[in-house]
């Protein structure tokens, strides 16, 4: 465990003295007052977990002093003793508290994220796979109150999709998403296998924070867009007017197809926040490089050509391969119940984020 400086606990504590002083002036202009409201709501919860460090640090070395003192009484000896081993069982876990209130924050983290799943190997079953990953998020953003808005899909003649991208609006959607990011494998008995034969199948997850026009400015120079009648499996016309659209970004070579809706400019609104996304997620990748190196954490790389997970249903269990994570709730989770699966890879990367800070 990290153990931070009183110094820098000090400067914490200053710190949000400061602002506080400089909020309550009379004097400040609205557009300062927002900043530096800003400012402390997120210094905030840092300078409580510091100053909570901070006091049992005291109580301990308090108690230190008075158990080592020879005039002390022996009753408020053994009293000091009880209170000092209840406070050193305190400390670590505030220390820690305090370590990952310091790591640098994801500045997406609480976005709202664009989900796109694609059918992998494995042909109509891995795309009735690729559906039950996407009911699966959808359950699970119910249960956080979450938004659920399909962007596009792509619907197989069997079931499933051979491609869906959705958007889930709400508080932290990408903090609790983003480690989905890559290949997802499945093992079972298809519906159409009369032998009773496991197949393996895959599916490919990328998760994009959603990204507003200020985070990406895009030249219309850069753009070509062409629109045409949309269509549907098998080639039939879905629109009798040509409101599909696909966007090329130049530079990147980025395309994004978009044709679910009837109107033309839905689509290309539609299609832009998808662009702007993938625009966004690939400049957060290249800055986490350049920060990084050849250095990534063990859960958040986001290489969405890795193999992350695999759900045996035979056996009934889901194994994450990046954190060596086994539950044998294949049926809950692929249900929605996510908490626990999601829950121990935030806690790996944080584990990860701390031990980097003593490297």
């Amino acid at each position: 465990m990290t153990t931070i400086p009183i110094e820098r606990i000090r400067q914490i504590e200053a710190r949000r003295d400061e602002l506080q002083a400089s909020m309550s002036r009379g004097d400040l202009p609205p557009d300062q007052f927002v900043k530096l409201s800003k400012d402390y709501a997120e210094l905030e919860p840092v300078a409580r977990a510091a100053a909570e460090v901070r006091r049992l640090r005291q109580e301990i070395s308090a108690l230190d002093f008075l158990i080592e003192d020879g005039g002390t009484d022996a009753d408020l000896k053994r009293m000091a003793g009880e209170e000092l081993e209840g406070l050193k069982t305190q400390l670590p876990p505030a220390e820690r508290a305090l370590a990952l209130a310091l790591l640098p924050k994801d500045a997406a983290d609480e976005r709202s994220a664009i989900v796109e799943i694609r059918a992998g190997t494995g042909g109509d079953e891995a795309a009735l796979f690729a559906g039950d990953l996407f009911r699966m998020y959808q359950r699970y953003a119910d249960t956080q109150g979450w938004r659920t808005e399909m962007m596009s899909a792509s619907a197989a003649e069997l079931g499933g999709f051979k491609e869906v991208v959705a958007s889930f609006t709400g508080q932290g959607v990408f903090a609790k998403l983003k480690f989905e990011s890559g290949v997802h494998r499945v093992q079972r008995v298809p519906a159409t296998e009369s032998g009773g034969r496991i197949h393996t199948s895959a599916a490919t997850v990328a998760v994009l924070p959603e990204a507003e026009e200020v985070d990406v400015r895009i030249d219309d120079k850069d753009l070509r867009i062409d629109v045409y009648r949309s269509s549907g499996p098998g080639g039939q016309s879905v629109n009798t007017t040509d409101s599909a659209v696909r966007i090329t970004h130049l530079p990147t070579g980025l395309v994004v197809i978009q044709q679910d809706e009837k109107s033309q400019h839905k689509n290309k609104d539609k299609a832009m926040k998808v662009l702007r996304s993938r625009l966004y997620e690939a400049e957060r990748a290249r800055l986490a490089d350049e920060r990084a190196g050849a250095r990534k954490s063990m859960v958040g790389s986001g290489d969405r050509s890795e193999r992350i997970r695999t759900y045996n249903f035979p056996q009934g269990r889901v194994t994450d391969h990046r954190i060596n994570l086994t539950l044998h709730r294949l049926p809950e989770i692929i249900e929605g119940e996510m908490d626990e699966l999601l829950g121990a890879l935030i806690a790996e990367d944080e584990a990860s984020r701390l031990a980097q800070l003593t490297d």
